[in-house]
């Protein structure tokens, strides 16, 4: 079953996957010229579209995509296949991306994920990349029949409740949810800083609310640490440190590791559960929480916007996914 909310398209963008190889196990647009965000319209790139394909061996699908669309790729097609997904897996955040490209008329851009590396990301966000791009509402173009991909998938949007819900006060209101949960990857995202517009996660959410709520509503109705007054638009969460410590523990593998890192004094070595309780009784926890998701960010952003620019061939990749 579908992601809520993911399901339904456009024609064109159904149609334009038919100028890549098939065996693609999800495949998605998303960014402005998708979903409407105020002030798009004023920018150089609002007719670029965005694309995700997760596949299930870069390899073959790289061997398949040179044959069919070489001019797509920098010079680095003439590594050939096995290098390209070596350089798309072991570098930066797994993902290759090839950028302006024509297609049907339109000029996109489309990155390459191995099924395996995004499934990795979205049930412990050890990079945050694409993880973080489905945290917001997305196009879903081709979903293969794949429970564990359907499993990490729903995964990845309750971990970016819980999260949220540690850096949020008691009681908040719908929109400040969902402007928490899509700033989450870009918290540490170097090229906020170096030009991208600081209302950015604003203009994602304010058009988008019925997008989001798609997402999250169910979750929200089955959270047993919230209370969810959907008539009101508004959230209640239990703040007590029991209420923080089952958040923190259903969190992401690696974020929680992240945490335990930035509190754990050299030299003690204590287990992940029992600084988690520590921190869960810290009245700057949603601190700890937003430094652990922003080191994590930080360091994926900027080691693959580097692999950007030589598999782009351009300063394209510096725009922010």
């Amino acid at each position: 079953m579908a992601l809520p909310a993911l399901q339904g398209t456009g024609f064109q963008f159904r149609r334009i996957l038919g100028y890549f190889p098939q065996d693609i196990s999800l495949a998605f647009a998303y960014g402005s010229a998708v979903f409407k965000q105020i002030g798009a319209a004023q920018t150089n790139v609002k007719n670029m579209v965005d694309f995700v394909f997760a596949v299930d061996d870069p390899v073959t699908w790289h061997t398949m995509n040179l044959m069919q669309n070489r001019s797509h790729y920098s010079v680095l097609k003439y590594l050939g296949p096995k290098k390209i997904s070596t350089l798309q897996n072991k570098y930066g955040a797994g993902v290759y991306y090839n950028t302006l490209v024509p297609c049907d008329g339109k000029v996109i851009k489309y990155g390459i994920v191995s099924t395996d590396t995004l499934v990795e990301d979205l049930l412990h966000w050890r990079t945050l990349y694409i993880a973080g791009r489905l945290h917001k509402p997305v196009k879903i173009l081709v979903q293969k029949e794949n429970g564990r991909l359907q499993a990490a998938l729903n995964s990845n949007l309750k971990s970016a409740v819980l999260a949220s819900f540690l850096m949020l006060p008691e009681s908040f209101s719908e929109e400040d949810l969902y402007l928490q949960i899509a700033g989450l990857s870009y918290s540490g995202d170097f090229r906020m800083i170096i030009g991208e517009d600081k209302a950015k996660v604003m203009n994602i959410v304010r058009p988008n609310i019925g997008h989001f709520q798609k997402l999250y509503s169910n979750i929200l109705q089955e959270c047993p640490q919230a209370v969810y007054k959907q008539a009101q638009g508004r959230i209640e969460v239990d703040k007590s440190p029991e209420g923080q410590f089952l958040q923190l523990m259903s969190l992401p593998k690696h974020l929680q590791q992240n945490i335990t890192d930035l509190v754990d004094q050299p030299g003690r070595n204590r287990d992940v559960e029992e600084v988690l309780l520590q921190v869960a009784q810290d009245p700057d926890c949603g601190i700890v929480v937003q430094q652990a998701i922003f080191g994590i960010v930080k360091s994926s952003s900027l080691s693959q916007s580097i692999k950007g620019i030589a598999t782009a061939g351009s300063s394209q990749e510096w725009r922010l996914h």
